[in-house]
Parts: C-alpha cells; structure tokens; sequence
C-alpha cells in the first residue's frame, strides 16, 4: 500500500474529496461501488469471489432459516452479504424477492476513521477506507461508530476486519473481486462521478418503465456521511433491506463538542486564577 493518510475530524470534510481532505495530493479520481438491485439475481458470486480473493473465512455453512441468506449480514468474517427479502402481495399469493449485495460504505465522512487511535483505518488516495491488520490492536472502538454496523471484530484476536474494495487489486489496475464476478453488472465499479451520473439515469429508466418506487440511498453528498463511496439502486425502502433510513457520521459534532470543552475548561481555568489572586490578597 502506497502511504496512507490519517482522517481529519468530519467537520472538516465534506467537500467531496475525502483523499485531498487526508493529505493525499495529484492522487487519482475517487473510485467506488454502485450497486443496482434492480437486476441481482441472488446468486453470491460476489460473495464467494470476494472470500476467495481476500482469503475470508466461512461464516459456518449454518441454516439461518432466513429465506436462502446463510451469512446473515455484513461482518468480520463476511465483507459483501446478499439479502434476499421475500414480499407477499395485498392477494397473499404474489411473492416478489428483492435482492442486495451490500457492503462496506467507504463514507467520505468516515466515523470509523475519526475514532481509530492507531492509524489501522486509513484512507487511500482513491478514497477508499481499509484497515491495516497489522496496526490494528482490537481495541474496537470503530465497531460502534460505524453507523451501518460494517466493522466487526473477529473471534480470537479481536482485530477489526471489512472490505477494503479490494486495494491490492486497484494497485495494479484489477477491478475489485465482486465487480469483476458478477454476471449481470448489478455491482459496477469505476470513478464515483461517473457512477453517480449513471446511477442517475437508470433510475429516470426505472420511473419511466413505471417503477415508481426506485431511489437511490447513499448517492447525496449532502447526507449524513457526506455521500457513500459505495452507494445503491433500491426498489424499496432502506429499512426493508436492513439498511439505516437516515445515517449520520457518528462523530459529526466531536469537533463543535472539543470546542465547548475547551471554552468551558479556560473559564475553568481562568476562575481559579481569579480565585487565587483573592486570596493572596
């Protein structure tokens, strides 16, 4: 990995170019993930290329009881989950499957980063966020800030593990594992400005084809994580697919909360001072 840069607090991002706001400069465009629901078959060739190549262990090969989801969700041990979610009809005889693969957001305002105290989260001059294994010292505190629930730690020595859109790939000019194995282009990957355009009209498709209820969730800038590096189509609402209808940077008001502190500890400070110039007197 090419030297990576620390985060700055959240309140100091959001202008889009997370790799610029960590240090990193004349760096490449920002890549990422736009997954289309829309035409996932369910399948988990994503899943399966994305052990294979990252040398993921299994998640069990347990029945969940969860329609045909073995892996439940995102997790140390699972870096691109698919949900398959069953909808009966108002009849009670239609069932539509709705289908996702999901994965780490790579958020340009990264909680997870703000709160690491060894540098193991690191953004990557594409944009990306990974985690350096060898750095990380479990002490988990990333796992709560992560407002979607994607870090985990895994059994045994509590490091943190998630996707890391396959950097090692991108070094070397590879599309990520899953994008690369996934037969109907649900998982498309390349520049986010590009993706975002594209993802803008397929969805002018899908609500001119009549399906009204098409949306894009992690697309906006202006969101709560400052727009995803890894953003999705969805047919339904977020909720439906296991995903936060509104998420925030768990970390947005640390730098407005250090300030107050910092204010409240100098009249502190300033008190005794008066007080003790009285009572020399």
């Amino acid at each position: 990995m090419a030297t990576p840069a620390r985060s700055l607090l959240s309140s100091v991002r959001g202008a889009g170019d997370p790799a610029s706001d960590t240090g990193w400069e004349d760096h490449p465009p920002r890549v990422g993930f736009f997954t289309d629901t829309s035409i996932c078959i369910g399948c988990k060739a994503c899943e399966v290329s994305c052990k294979e190549w990252n040398g993921v262990p299994d998640d069990g090969y347990s029945f969940t009881g969860m329609s045909f989801d073995n892996s439940v969700g995102l997790g140390a041990d699972t870096w691109r989950h698919v949900s398959f979610v069953e909808q009966r009809g108002p009849d009670a005889g239609g069932v539509r499957w709705l289908m996702s693969s999901d994965v780490c957001k790579h958020c340009t305002d990264a909680a997870c980063l703000d709160v690491c105290p060894t540098g193991a989260l690191v953004r990557t001059e594409l944009g990306t966020v990974v985690v350096q294994p060898d750095v990380c010292n479990g002490c988990g505190y990333c796992v709560p800030a992560c407002p979607f629930g994607v870090i985990d730690q895994r059994r045994g020595d509590g490091r943190v593990w998630k996707c890391t859109l396959c950097y090692d790939r991108l070094e070397v000019g590879a599309e990520p594992a899953c994008a690369k194995a996934c037969p109907t282009d649900s998982i498309q990957f390349g520049p986010l400005e590009e993706l975002r355009v594209r993802a803008d009209r397929r969805v002018a498709e899908l609500h001119d084809a009549g399906v009204a209820d098409a949306r894009l969730y992690g697309r906006d800038p202006g969101d709560g994580v400052g727009g995803a590096g890894a953003f999705f189509l969805l047919l339904d609402a977020p909720e439906v697919y296991g995903l936060p209808p509104d998420p925030v940077a768990t970390t947005r008001d640390l730098a407005s909360m250090w300030r107050r502190a910092a204010l409240a500890a100098g009249g502190l400070l300033a008190g005794i001072v008066v007080l003790g110039m009285g009572g020399s007197r």
